[in-house]
Formats: structure tokens, sequence, C-alpha cells
């Protein structure tokens, strides 16, 4: 397909600076203090370009070169029972995730795609190296998706005890390689791996919340909803582990502004985390612009608890400018709590009213919302945009034959850096294959 790659520049969110995109510029070398960067574009009015696949069709505000194929794109649509049981007039529910009866076509069932395709599509010819991702588990089942059918070699980080999170429809291809954090390992135990194998020259890391791509693919949720809806919600609901899909709701509001067609509101965003690994609700709620000392130990003894493992990120993008503090500060933002019951109740009372089955994120960002109805603590008729940000993924693995991708290696949760790199370099070998 020919497409013209999206016109924009980079500024840095401390201090202002334009520069031009190098192809996989994460930060400005010039800032003093931390700093996330942002994606200027070129169109300041958003047009739907209907004639390209799924996530595509926001191709203006997103900085990418080329299209993938086999995208999906987030589906908003007024809520009907799960409004009138919450008694709201104006409840607007954005779906991720597997849901064929309402367009819904993301096949590994979570919001992680619309990142891994406007990522991926950002890399697209500017580099020969190994593209790296550390992941909880559904980003890195979204980025092998992605890579495995658009033959993108790809080297997955992910703790050993969320494997059972890397299921697909298809044989994975032997571009896409996984290494694993031993049993009792979290995500940040992940991240620690992937920054040791990146420390090398052939790997190239994914970025995270630094990746303009990142944020701003995760970001359609936003411009589904607003351009469904029709002008910018009053709250916004998601539940966090990074808080990136909260920043990039924020930045796509800001956009909404200056384009000018959807009004000047900006959404209070209502973000929330699973109780008891709530390390940003601790910081924010003694509004403190760092996050509190964690003890590992008892970090992994929490994300054991939590059902939502996906939201247990010990690392998140919270303090520096731009990050997730200035997000909520800027939305006059609540960080919200809910515990596994809730989170469990909440999921059976959407796969009730409305029809699908929800991931237990999403199921946390729903508790917390109805918990705020309940407690008056936001009005009936507002505007509210609740990001499912993964579901429908129960029914697609009954509906469909599953592949499972398991790791080549497992490495202790303090591994020697040196051992790390000599063996991750000798998975990448076209005759190996990592499907069973």
């Amino acid at each position: 397909m020919n497409f013209a790659p999206t016109k924009y520049r980079l500024v840095s969110v401390s201090s202002a600076a334009e520069f031009e995109d190098e192809g996989w510029t994460l930060d400005y070398s010039g800032d003093e203090t931390p700093s996330l960067i942002r994606a200027e574009y070129e169109k300041k009015e958003l047009n739907i370009r209907e004639e390209l696949p799924g996530l595509y069709r926001f191709a203006d505000w997103l900085p990418i070169k080329t299209i993938l194929a086999g995208s999906g794109s987030p589906v908003t649509y007024k809520s009907e029972g799960l409004a009138k049981e919450l008694g709201l007039e104006n409840l607007y529910i954005t779906f991720n995730g597997y849901w064929p009866e309402k367009g819904a076509e993301m096949r590994t069932g979570s919001f992680k795609e619309c990142e891994a395709y406007s990522v991926c599509a950002r890399l697209s010819g500017i580099s020969d190296k190994i593209l790296v991702v550390a992941s909880a588990g559904n980003t890195a089942r979204a980025f092998a998706s992605v890579c495995s059918k658009n033959k993108i070699p790809l080297l997955l980080c992910v703790p050993e005890d969320n494997l059972d999170a890397l299921w697909f429809d298809h044989p994975v291809d032997p571009c896409v390689k996984l290494i694993a954090s031993q049993k009792g390992a979290d995500y940040f135990d992940a991240i620690h791996l992937s920054n040791i194998v990146c420390t090398h020259p052939q790997f190239l890391p994914e970025g995270g919340a630094k990746n303009v791509a990142r944020r701003d693919g995760m970001g359609t949720t936003v411009l589904s909803a607003v351009t469904t809806i029709g002008e910018i919600p009053h709250y916004y609901f998601q539940a966090v582990g990074s808080g990136t899909g909260a920043i990039a709701a924020w930045e796509a509001n800001l956009r909404f502004i200056e384009d000018g067609k959807y009004g000047n509101k900006m959404m209070k965003l209502m973000v929330s985390q699973n109780h008891p690994f709530v390390p940003i609700a601790d910081a924010y709620v003694a509004d403190s612009r760092d996050l509190f000392p964690f003890d590992d130990d008892e970090a992994r003894r929490q994300v054991e608890i939590i059902n939502a493992k996906v939201l247990s990120n010990r690392k998140p993008p919270y303090s520096l400018a731009g990050g997730l503090y200035d997000a909520l500060k800027a939305t006059d933002g609540e960080v919200l709590i809910a515990d596994n019951n809730e989170a469990e109740m909440a999921a059976q009372m959407f796969k009730e009213l409305e029809g699908a089955d929800v991931e237990p994120a999403a199921a946390i960002a729903l508790a917390t919302l109805i918990n705020s109805v309940k407690s008056g603590k936001i009005e009936k008729d507002k505007i509210i945009m609740l990001n499912i940000t993964g579901g429908g993924g129960q029914r697609f693995r009954k509906e469909h034959k599953i592949y499972h991708l398991k790791p080549e290696i497992v490495f202790p949760i303090d591994p020697d850096p040196a051992v790390v790199i000599r063996r991750v370099l000798g998975l990448f070998k076209p005759d190996e294959t990592l499907v069973v």
C-alpha cells in the first residue's frame, strides 16, 4: 500500500525545544532534567483516513512511516445496559479487544496492539537491529503478534510467572524470541533483563513511555471516543500500571483542544490500581512528585496477590516532566483503588449487561467507576469515557486454536550480564522455532 510518512516534529516537554526525529529519538539530549518528548503533527485537525485499515485510520496523529498488516482499532459505543444499571446518561465505552459484533478485531484482546502497530510502523526501514520489549504479558503478546505477521526481529523479556499471557491464534514466526525472569520475578525484573540485553549494540530498546509512537498509539483510544461522541468527555476511566495510557489520553486531549472541533474541555483522568499494589496511588494521594521507596521483596509479594498482573510496574513514568504526575495535576485527576473481589464483580456485571468478557485490568477500571457512582464522586449526566483496555480474550480462546510461546532461556532474577548477552546473541538463528 502506498503511504506517505506522517509529517511531525518532536518537542521536549520540559524545555519546549523543537527538533527533528532522527528515526528512533526517545529523548532530547539538551534537557537538564528528565522529560518526555512529544510529537507535534503538521496536521492540527484530525481527519479520519477511512481508506486506511484498522488503527491507521488515525494516521494523521501517529508518528509512522508505513502501514503494517493486521491491525484492529478501538471501538467506541454508547452503553445501554451498564449505563442504566449505574444511572449514567452518557457512558461511552471504548472497547479494545475481540468483539466482532461491535467491529472490534484486536485478536490479542488488548489495547497494547495500538502501541505495537504504531511503534513497529515508526521503526520501519530505519534499523537492522533487533527490537527489545519488556512486558508483564499483554504488551509482549501484542508485539509478538505484530512482529510475527510482519517479519520484524523481536526479543521479548517477560516474568516466568506471566507466561500464560503469551497465547496466539497462529504459530509465532522464528523472528520472535522470548526470554524470561525466573519464577518469583515481576515486571521490573523483566525490565532489568531487557536493559542488560540493550547494552549490546545489536539490540534496540523499544523505549516504553519515552517512545512517542507507543503513547500516540495508545492515544487512539481517545481519538476513537472523541470522534464517535462528537466532543471531549468530562471523565476518563482507565486502570494503570505505568500510566502511559493515561499520559497518552492527556496528550490526545490537548491535540483535540488545538484542533478546535470538539470543544475545549480537559478530561478528568480517573486512573486506578489493583490493591494492594498501589505505588502510584500512595504517592499521588500524598501529593508527592516522587514515588515512595519500595522494598523489592514486598513489591513482589504484592504482585503475587493482584489479579491484574499487567498493572505491576514498579518504575512507572510518574515523576519526569510530562509524566503521569503532570498529567494528573493538569487534569485535576484522581488515583483510585479497587481490589480483586471488586474487580471480579465488575467483570461479571460487564459480561451480563454489555455482553463481553473483560481482562482483569479493565475490570479494575470498571470497579472504580462503579464505586465513584455509588459515592457520588461523579455527576450522572456528564460524559464518561470508560477505556476497556482488554476484552474478548476468553471468547477468542474458545473460538480459535491457540498456540503458546515458551521461553528459550529462563534467567535468574539477578543474572550475570555477560552470560545474558552471550546466550541471547546465540538465539537469533533462522532455523529455530518457538511455538509449542
